[in-house]
Order: C-alpha cells, then sequence, then structure tokens
C-alpha cells in the first residue's frame, strides 16, 4: 500500500473525527463532590437493535457517515466518499475503522484529535460486536494506556470508553488489572471532577459479581470517606460499589474492619436523599446478614473507628437512628427500615 493510500486513510479517518466534534457532544459527562474525609451492575450488553439513536447526538452525526470506501486500496475520491451519508447504523461500522482508530489514538500528538478518537471509540464501545472486536484488536490496552494521560479530559473519556467496554464480562479479564490505577485516580483526583464518578462507573461494573472484587477490599476506607463528604450523584455511585462487594460473604471481614468515618451515621437521616437512603439501607442489611463469632466481635470492639463499631456494634447510633426512619414519608424507606428491625 503506496503512502498516499495511508494518508487518503487517515485523512478519511480525520474527516469522521471532524463530524463527530461538530457534532457538539461528549460521552460522559458528569458532576461531582469529592474530598478526603476522615447495585448498580453491568449494563445489559447492547446491540444495534436495542439503542436508540436520538435526532442531532453524536451517534447521529457519525451513524450512516462512511468512513473509509469498501477497499483498503483507497483512491483520491476517498474523502469525497467518506462525507456520503447513508443510513447504516454506527453498529455496522468495519472492523478495519476501529483498527485504524485505536493507531490514531496511539500515534496523534494532538490532545484534542485523541479526545475524538476517545469519544469516537466509547460510542463504538456501546456494541456487543464492537466490545468483542476491540478486544480481539488488542484495543482494550491500546485505550487503558490513556489513563495515564496528563490531560484530565483524555482521562475521563478513556473511562467513560473503558465502561461500556466493562459491559463485556469477557473484557473484564483484561481490564481488572486496572483497578489500582482506577482507585488511585479517585484518592488523586481535585473535588468535583469528572474523574471521580467516571472511575466510580467503571468499578461497579467490575464489581457487579464476585470475580473481581477482591481487587477492591483494601479500598473501603476510601469509599467510605468518599460517601460522608459528596453529592447525591457521586454517593450514589459509590453505594452501587459498596453494595455490589458487601454482597460477597468472603469480603466481609475485610469491610466490617476498614476504618470508618464517625459521621457516617448522619447519612441515616430524612434530610438525606431517598435514593441514596434506601442504598444505605440496602448497604447495612447485607453488613448484618454476617454473624461474627464472639471472639472476632470482641476485637473488632477495640477498634472504635471500625465500619463494625459506627454501624453494627450494640452501641452503636444506627439503632436509635433506624426507628425514626419508619416515619419517613417515602413508603420504599419505611418498608426496607421495617424489614432490617424485624
Amino acid at each position: 500500500m503506496g503512502d498516499d493510500n495511508v494518508v487518503a486513510r487517515l485523512g478519511s479517518l480525520k474527516a469522521l473525527l471532524g463530524i463527530v466534534a461538530g457534532a457538539g457532544a461528549s460521552y460522559g459527562i458528569y458532576k461531582l463532590v469529592f474530598g478526603r474525609a476522615g447495585d448498580g451492575g453491568v449494563n445489559r450488553k447492547k446491540s444495534a437493535k436495542s439503542v436508540t439513536i436520538q435526532p442531532g447526538s453524536l451517534m447521529a452525526k457519525v451513524s450512516g457517515f462512511k468512513v473509509v470506501s469498501k477497499s483498503y486500496n483507497l483512491g483520491p475520491s476517498a474523502d469525497t466518499e467518506s462525507s456520503d451519508i447513508h443510513t447504516k447504523s454506527a453498529a455496522s461500522l468495519e472492523p478495519r475503522h476501529l483498527s485504524m482508530l485505536l493507531s490514531l489514538l496511539q500515534s496523534s500528538p494532538n490532545l484534542e484529535e485523541r479526545r475524538k478518537v476517545l469519544v469516537t471509540l466509547g460510542n463504538a464501545a456501546a456494541f456487543t460486536v464492537n466490545q468483542d472486536l476491540l478486544r480481539e484488536f488488542g484495543g482494550l490496552h491500546v485505550i487503558a494506556g490513556s489513563l495515564s494521560d496528563p490531560s484530565p479530559e483524555i482521562r475521563v473519556q478513556t473511562l467513560n470508553a473503558l465502561n461500556n467496554l466493562s459491559m463485556n464480562i469477557r473484557n473484564q479479564e483484561q481490564l481488572k488489572i486496572y483497578v489500582p490505577s482506577v482507585m488511585q485516580m479517585i484518592e488523586m483526583s481535585p473535588v468535583n471532577s469528572d474523574l471521580q464518578l467516571a472511575a466510580l462507573r467503571l468499578l461497579t461494573n467490575l464489581s457487579v459479581t464476585d470475580k473481581h472484587q477482591h481487587l477492591m477490599k483494601n479500598s473501603i476506607t476510601l469509599l467510605l470517606s468518599l460517601l460522608v463528604v459528596s453529592n447525591e450523584v457521586l454517593q450514589i455511585q459509590v453505594l452501587k460499589v459498596l453494595v455490589n462487594l458487601s454482597s460477597n460473604p468472603d469480603l466481609m471481614d475485610d469491610i466490617v474492619q476498614a476504618q470508618a468515618p464517625a459521621s457516617l451515621i448522619l447519612l441515616f437521616d430524612g434530610c438525606t436523599s431517598t435514593t441514596v437512603l434506601l442504598r444505605l439501607v440496602c448497604f447495612v442489611g447485607n453488613l448484618r446478614a454476617w454473624r461474627p463469632s464472639a471472639q472476632v466481635a470482641e476485637a473488632l470492639r477495640r477498634r472504635q473507628d471500625s465500619l463494625y463499631c459506627v454501624l453494627l456494634d450494640s452501641s452503636s447510633q444506627l439503632h436509635r437512628k433506624l426507628p425514626l426512619l419508619l416515619s419517613h414519608p417515602d413508603e420504599e424507606v419505611k418498608l426496607q427500615v421495617a424489614r432490617l428491625l424485624t
């Protein structure tokens, strides 16, 4: 293949990315509050038939866009063909298009161009067929390489793409090695950063089964600290991870021994968001299903800052707080609290 053909192919790909940028859409931008103080689950695999493409959205701009001609031997008309609009779905992007995107992600020195590539790959990864193809191309590690990019926006878009890829159970086998990096990103990211929420969304998917949950057991204190200082959006995501982890009996010893902020008890209040409160009650229900031996319980009582003392021990203020929630205006909250008390 000649140099002119390579240039033409890359020119076609950049034309696609220009259209994506022109759509004025960005994949997965979220706001949250975070500070250090003291069920989620895997989304269902998506297919082309199950995705509704909204008019004017980034997906609508990409769908039907002919990226390259049907042959690798692209002639001078490649750019003209790439601008044609067809009625095919974005899921019908061919394998070579994904390969070109991965190559450009690795080779481009331009930050904005890499961001556009990640947005495009993230949207492509919403489809099961592309989740498999990207894994087979070695694309998961290529994309994850951008987790260390100096740009926060690049890291956010990387996490968004990995989140979609993690909806595929086979992909999780490769993505699990990045759990420590994602945890560190949560800990080190600025207050209110999109990075923290994007990272937690990825961890929610990776913690939906008990296969990789053990990789997060040393971060329970970090998650509990986030819970007491963050806003509702982040609290919900933190609790999704905690509920997933607390459903695993093999992790319970690690969870109840974790250091917990005393202010955690303040969340069990009528002023707390109903959505957050329901997940908190679910978390406590999982914890109460664990029954320590008398010897273990006595050892835990010596650690006054442990989650056991804060939420489970007979001296915990939770025993006083829970009955007050029986007068909560939400019926589901009252029902779940009543179950805890019986």
